[in-house]
């Protein structure tokens, strides 16, 4: 499946990128814990629907809505009345709601090839069904755009196969399909099923007759109005996806991506049959934020996670600085963190597998959430009040989500699960305290390296090398040595911008800040401290698809960055002979001076054939460094280096095999350790900077402070200053 098909997306062009589409909706679910389904659940979700039809948006014509949609379990007393064949009993079979091309010879072809794939993914195929839908509703854009409505009805041809089995087996016929044929499924299970589209609030029911009708039942709903910012409308990016339906924005997202391309060498399962490099790539190409979170989040779920689990593995709570938490749960999410990085963002979060349904917001709580309980067993979350006329003599219990806390709902077992419950029994269920304990080790505990002191020639025809000004020293270095703090100054610069400049500029110059695609309230890192972090474990990753000691033999970092005796703590990690395990080898980052462009661009081939040498040799940690530059051998940007090795590890999909720490001469501002860590460096060591505060401390430029305090100041400034880019 291609990004824009079925979607009124244009191809790439001009200032437009597909790579930017994000969302900002509203979401709501009615569930039961009477223990019983019934369609007044379906109808209770439609109209929660239909009072969010503020939080979506439409086109210039108000009959193209951005997208709307419902997730239910599958209704099987309806479905076994409304095909002509015979169904297994429910659980037993799958059904996939699936979009096909309209073109008829087209679709005959889809629905033989997709029967073929079912087959080698050992399914049978029982059946399909024309879903009715009313396209005279909608405008022109969406029909144009518009799928063919079907759904298929398949069982496993390995006996009684039923539940979440026989989805990880339709997770790989649907994954093939979309890969492999131009048709796309909203969904495909034995426990859920999504109706949705290029829709306004109003016209899903209407669209969709099927959810009109009184013997459509179930015991949860999750529906989504959609509100694509600064995007374009899509039939498949409409919500909810397979498992969830997201308010808000994730931030982090291209990060996420590219550290899932590179993991999916490493992916290997017991639970999820077959190579499973056929179901590459798992985030598609093009897709939106909240579309790459749902496709990882199922893959960890299918991949034998609880769902509460992989919501957690990818959302979790801000745990590093909350000294009251329990020590289980603080372990529980640290081993988690070394193999999965948060999907972070303004964001809540709806989820359900059929039988658990829930929410989650985002460890700062950016987006909102409130919910309701009735007497007779009814529960309803939505992202604002009113979405429901409830009467408040009925109403037993209502609140609101808060930042990190998981708010769950068990219909199987008729009851509302507390978020200590949940969290409790996930830390219990492994011992993550004591493999942390065995495999983490911390920086400080390292044992010291020589300290080198360079003389004030040294360090000036360095400074000259990297182009320091004086400038630079007195404005921004001089300032962070003596205070531990970044420079004041006044807002806005006349100086060119990097690239209409006809003086030399450094490369970080021409890369700027990155901001939300939505309204977001600007962190305040001082005051909230708890929430932030710049803490970070380097290493090599353990397959996210498995859970065990050898996932944590990491070196954990408090700072992104690191002076020079600590980065030798590394380089010389395993120079005692006591940990076999860990290996660090240096990288030259230098070229032939005289070769210009083409010496550099072979130099960079080079370097990434010696990182990945080094990677296969056993070597855990690699540092690009720049030193030892001369009249021959000129150093190459660090930001070119960091990105050009980052991107060449995801290609081989080796990035999660080692930790990459960037020794550079270049760096003295907080903007550049910033793109540094943002293009795949752990961890940055400005060594020149560093030694040009030792300078200035020894030549009385800065005075009452010593050598070592000013270096202290500057990692203290440097790192303030990445948490308030962050």
């Amino acid at each position: 499946m291609t990004a824009t098909l079925f979607s009124a997306q244009p191809a790439d062009q001009g200032l437009y990128s597909r790579a930017h589409e994000h969302d900002a909706c509203g979401v709501a679910f009615v569930a039961t814990m009477r223990g019983s389904a019934g369609h007044d659940i379906v109808a209770h979700a439609l109209d929660a629907l239909r009072n969010l039809d503020h939080r979506g948006a439409t086109g210039a014509d108000p009959l193209v809505g951005d997208g709307a949609g419902i997730l239910t379990q599958v209704p099987d007393a309806f479905l076994c009345e409304v095909v002509d064949f015979a169904l297994p009993p429910a659980g037993r079979y799958a059904v996939g709601m699936a979009y096909l091309p309209r073109e008829a010879s087209a679709r005959v072809e889809a629905i033989a090839r997709i029967g073929d794939l079912a087959r080698e993914e050992g399914l049978g195929v029982l059946g399909w069904r024309d879903v009715p839908a009313t396209i005279d509703i909608v405008g022109t854009m969406a029909r144009e755009c518009m799928p063919w409505f079907a759904q298929v009805f398949v069982t496993s041809l390995e006996g009684e196969v039923s539940g979440i089995e026989l989805d990880r087996l339709a997770f790989g016929l649907r994954k093939r399909a979309e890969r492999e044929l131009n048709v796309y499924f909203p969904s495909l299970s034995a426990r859920t099923i999504v109706y949705k589209g290029m829709l306004t609030t109003g016209q899903l029911e209407p669209f969709f007759p099927d959810l009109s009708d009184a013997r459509f039942a179930s015991e949860l709903a999750l529906v989504h109005s959609r509100f694509s910012t600064n995007t374009f409308p899509s039939w498949p990016l409409a919500h909810p996806y397979r498992l969830i339906a997201h308010n808000g924005e994730i931030n982090t997202v291209k990060g996420n991506r590219n550290w899932m391309h590179a993991r999916e060498d490493q992916l290997e399962s017991d639970v999820i049959g077959g190579d499973l490099r056929r179901l590459f790539p798992i985030c598609t190409p093009g897709a939106s934020d909240s579309a790459s979170f749902d496709e990882v989040l199922e893959l960890l779920h299918l991949g034998g996670r609880s769902l509460p689990h992989a919501v957690l593995m990818m959302i979790p709570e801000a745990w590093e600085n909350h000294a009251d938490m329990d020590p289980a749960r603080r372990a529980f999410y640290e081993f988690h963190s070394t193999f999965m990085e948060p999907w972070d963002g303004p964001a809540c979060v709806t989820f359900t597998d059929g039988t658990v349904v829930g929410a989650v917001l985002d460890r700062n709580g950016l987006r909102p959430g409130r919910y309701w309980v009735t007497d007779d067993g009814l529960v309803v979350l939505a992202s604002e009040s009113g979405v429901l006329d409830l009467p408040s003599e009925r109403v037993v219990k209502r609140g609101r989500l808060q930042p990190g806390r998981m708010f769950l709902v068990d219909t199987a077992a008729g009851r509302i699960v507390s978020d200590e419950e949940v969290k409790g029994q996930l830390a219990a269920a492994e011992p993550y305290e004591e493999w942390l304990h065995a495999g983490m080790i911390r920086l400080a505990d390292l044992p010291e390296r020589e300290h080198i002191h360079h003389t004030p020639a040294s360090v000036a025809r360095r400074q000259r090398t990297f182009g320091y000004t004086e400038e630079e020293l007195r404005i921004i270095l001089a300032p962070m040595a003596r205070t531990g703090g970044e420079a004041l100054g006044s807002m806005g610069t006349d100086t060119p911008i990097a690239v209409l400049s006809e003086k030399p500029r450094l490369l970080f110059d021409y890369f700027t800040q990155q901001f939300a695609q939505v309204t977001n309230p600007p962190l305040d890192a001082i005051r909230e401290e708890l929430v932030t972090s710049l803490g970070t474990s380097i290493g090599p990753e353990g397959n996210l698809l498995d859970c065990g000691p050898a996932h944590v033999r990491q070196v954990v970092l408090d700072f992104p960055v690191v002076d020079n005796d600590e980065l030798a703590k590394i380089v010389h990690i395993n120079a005692d002979g006591d940990l076999p395990g860990y290996s660090t080898v240096v990288v030259k980052g230098l070229y032939d001076a005289s070769g210009g462009e083409e010496a550099l661009r072979a130099r960079l081939d080079e370097i990434c054939g010696e990182v990945s040498a080094a990677i296969e040799e056993g070597a855990r940690f690699v540092v690009l460094s720049d030193r030892d530059s001369d009249r021959d051998h000129a150093p190459i940007p660090s930001l070119l280096l960091t990105s050009a090795v980052h991107h060449h590890l995801i290609r081989a999909k080796r990035r999660n095999l080692v930790g990459l720490l960037v020794e550079a001469g270049d760096v003295r501002e907080v903007h550049h350790v910033a793109l540094l860590v943002g293009y795949g460096a752990a961890a940055v060591n400005p060594y020149l900077a560093m030694e040009s505060v030792e300078d200035l401390v020894r030549s009385g430029a800065v005075t009452g402070v010593t050598q070592e305090q000013a270096v202290k100041n500057i990692i203290k400034a440097l790192g303030k200053g990445v948490l308030k880019v962050m």
